[in-house]
């Protein structure tokens, strides 16, 4: 099963619902370009909905921080909401929990981001 990327706008933040498989090869290189594609137009307020993947590899762990890195080097923020108990576990072991700004609430999740 492929990842597939739902684009949609609050209150300035740009929400991407995924879900499926952020895994070697399609998902990874979907969530790179979708990301890409948000800060070629613009947007740097970018929320990552994981509520419905099932499934990370390490490319995929790999494509989170590099997108994670590269917002924030153009000075945006990109955060995480609704991790499963597997992506959430898969964080946590590889130490990456503390590096993600996670939330589990998407109100709370819009809310917290910078607006300058």
């Amino acid at each position: 099963m492929s990842m597939k990327v739902n684009t949609r706008q609050v209150d300035g933040v740009t929400i991407l619902d995924l879900s499926g498989r952020i895994t070697l090869g399609e998902g990874s290189v979907q969530l790179r370009d979708a990301v890409r594609d948000l800060l070629a137009k613009g947007s740097k307020l970018i929320l990552l909905n994981l509520g419905d993947v099932n499934y990370i590899d390490s490319s995929g762990i790999g494509e989170l921080v590099s997108a994670y890195t590269t917002v924030r080097n153009q000075g945006g923020e990109l955060k995480l909401l609704n991790l499963t108990k597997k992506v959430h576990d898969l964080l946590q072991i590889t130490k990456l929990y503390t590096v993600f700004d996670v939330k589990d609430d998407e109100a709370s999740a819009i809310a917290s981001f910078n607006r300058a």
